[in-house]
């Protein structure tokens, strides 16, 4: 007697207008999850979910030039996942050659991770951003986000050596780092 296992509906799509919900609820929810230690409350309690739904309305109605791209991951009908990618303007695209592109955003809902939905997510960015001629990509890790580090690292991204400071818009004022990651795609 043959043993079947099932097998759960899982894909990679465009964004479509209407996922924006759960885009921003998902990227909330693993915000919340993975950087309340680095961002700390005060930052995460301000947030401001519908201006954060209507961002991500845009960016998948009208993305602000060509090659802007948000991609869902999917379990069956529903939303699991979500990655943005963008080209790199030639003045970011130190220190390898033009042209690339940059991972903006890729998380994954907090119940969903380790079903493959952010590799599967992280090979359709590359895959767009290589049919634009990209030849490298560049992704920003938050300090002490050390399970996206080893998503990147899994996935032959390595850091380069560069950081960024960024202001939270608390109060007081406070800085996050973040390290740019690099690898040739």
């Amino acid at each position: 007697m043959a043993l079947f296992r099932d097998q759960s509906d899982v894909s990679v799509r465009p964004a479509l207008a209407g996922d924006e919900e759960a885009i921003a609820r998902i990227q909330l929810g693993a915000w919340r999850a993975g950087h309340a230690d680095v961002l700390g409350a005060d930052v995460l309690d301000s947030l401001d979910a519908a201006a954060i739904t209507a961002r991500w309305a845009q960016a998948i109605t009208t993305p602000p030039a060509a090659g802007y791209r948000v991609l869902v991951a999917c379990a069956g009908a529903t939303v699991v996942g979500f990655a943005a990618m963008r080209p790199l303007p030639a003045d970011e695209q130190v220190p390898l050659a033009p042209p690339g592109g940059e991972l903006l955003a890729l998380e994954v809902a907090t119940g969903s991770q380790r079903g493959g939905h952010g590799s599967r997510l992280l090979t359709a960015a590359v895959d767009g951003l290589r049919a634009d001629g990209a030849d490298h990509l560049v992704a920003w890790v938050l300090d002490g986000d050390a399970a996206r580090a080893q998503f990147l690292r899994s996935a032959g991204l390595g850091p380069d050596g560069t950081t960024r400071e960024l202001a939270t818009g608390s109060a007081p004022e406070r800085t996050v780092s973040e390290h740019r990651w690099t690898a040739q795609v």
